[in-house]
């Protein structure tokens, strides 16, 4: 089964996948070990950032081993890719799934660089993810609370257009998400998802980022009316940074990296299995 495939087994056993960031090959493991051990799919996403330092050659070789080494499928996402030329660049690399985001953008301009990363990718037969809404933070702590404003959700209307327009196999949503972890409880529009839904074609799955921090009942209430695959990157990084400056501290004399880091692989790994628990996606393969 490819991506797609498992994407609409979600959809209709009403569960979702997880998609979790990386950035280091000790977070690029806790992740598919985590998957691993609850019998169910890996989906590893590399931003820009992420995939400037960790290569994006590497990311592919990464995931091809633990494919080998662990048996089960790993999926390799180009996460938020603000460009066509970046996504490209991620297709030419070998990466499974590609997130082209320019939702920023004009709306004219989203459905002509999308669709162009479309027809890029069917040489490759790969998942192509657009993103429609703007979603406001960054993935970190925020400092600040953020407003989300009535214009930065997704409109079902437009989602249909956009979908139909574009060719798209994932379509990332805003419907009161942010990016990174907000100082006050985020309120999905469940009845917005719902919607959305509603509106777009049941081949083409919708996506939640921002997942760090919303709480768990918004999380399954979002997935029981449609979303099929939910990103978390802020939690992850959370984790791996607090074990290391914890680890550090206890240890300052130490000098072997790999001893200093063990605590904060398992760190990334803890939060990837509760997720992916919370997801309903344990014994999905």
């Amino acid at each position: 089964m490819n991506l797609n495939d498992y994407l609409k087994k979600a959809l209709e056993e009403n569960w979702a996948t997880g998609h979790f960031n990386a950035s280091e090959s000790d977070q690029f493991r806790a992740i598919a070990e985590a998957a691993k051990d609850l019998n169910t799919i890996a989906i590893i996403g590399t931003s820009e950032g992420e995939a400037k330092h960790l290569g994006y050659f590497e990311a592919v070789a990464l995931r091809d081993a633990f494919r080998k080494e662990l048996g089960i499928q790993v999926f390799l996402n180009s996460d938020h890719h603000k460009s066509v030329e970046a996504a490209k660049k991620a297709i030419d690399a070998g990466y499974d799934s590609i997130h082209i985001d320019l939702s920023a953008e004009p709306y004219e301009k989203n459905v002509s660089g999308t669709k162009e990363i479309v027809e890029y990718a069917k040489n490759f037969h790969i998942s192509v993810e657009g993103e429609l809404g703007y979603l406001r933070g960054e993935s970190k702590i925020e400092k600040e609370k953020i407003t989300v404003k009535p214009e930065d959700l997704t409109n079902p209307d437009t989602a249909e257009d956009f979908v139909l327009s574009t060719g798209v196999n994932r379509l990332a949503i805003s419907v009161g998400n942010i990016h990174g972890i907000s100082m006050d409880e985020p309120a999905l529009d469940i009845e917005r998802i719902k919607k959305i839904r509603e509106a777009v074609p049941k081949n083409v799955a919708l996506v939640l980022h921002g997942g760090s921090g919303i709480p768990d009942k918004q999380i399954k209430a979002a997935i029981a009316v449609g979303i099929a695959n939910i990103h978390i990157n802020t939690d992850i990084r959370v984790a791996y940074t607090e074990a290391l400056r914890e680890e550090f501290s206890k240890n300052s004399e130490e000098v072997v990296p790999y001893k200093l880091d063990t605590t904060a692989r398992e760190a990334v790994k803890k939060i990837v299995k509760e997720k992916l628990i919370l997801f309903g996606a344990k014994n999905r393969i």
